[in-house]
């Protein structure tokens, strides 16, 4: 009974709002960088498209095919991380890891909503899916930086 309980938590009703309400699904016409990460575990996948202004994103793309944990994830970048740049991005990546795995504190603003994801940490098999969209994000701006520099 104990384990029904502990993924009603898990699966909250904000992470099911999360989940249902995912930005920036349509694809940019005009990306600068885009990449695909997914999850070899659950088959999650994350395909992010950027456009970069100065080095900041100024216009993003998002196609989630995750769990419910995954698509929340997604969600919480997509609204935060238009105006951010690849160092913020990186910031977040590196303290949602540290949140889940070492019991962290939650990421700095503007990517604060990831707060939502601490019932998540006992299930360590959900880890990959929770940093699909970040981790995609990131290799979407270094490609887009490569570019602009070739």
């Amino acid at each position: 009974m104990s384990g029904d309980t502990d993924l009603i938590k898990l699966y909250s009703a904000r992470i099911l709002e999360l989940a249902a309400d995912i930005p920036h699904i349509d694809p940019l016409d005009d990306a600068d960088g885009s990449a695909k990460r997914r999850s070899p575990l659950c088959g999650s996948s994350v395909q992010v498209e950027v456009k970069l202004d100065q080095d900041r994103i100024s216009a993003f793309s998002q196609d989630v095919k995750a769990c419910a944990l995954g698509q929340a994830a997604a969600a919480i970048v997509g609204a935060a991380v238009i105006g951010t740049d690849r160092a913020t991005v990186e910031t977040a990546r590196d303290q949602l890891k540290e949140m889940l795995k070492n019991d962290g504190p939650i990421p700095d603003a503007p990517f604060g909503g990831l707060e939502v994801l601490i019932p998540a940490r006992d299930y360590k098999n959900r880890h990959a899916s929770i940093m699909l969209a970040l981790e995609a994000t990131l290799e979407a701006i270094d490609q887009a930086q490569a570019r602009a520099s070739a």
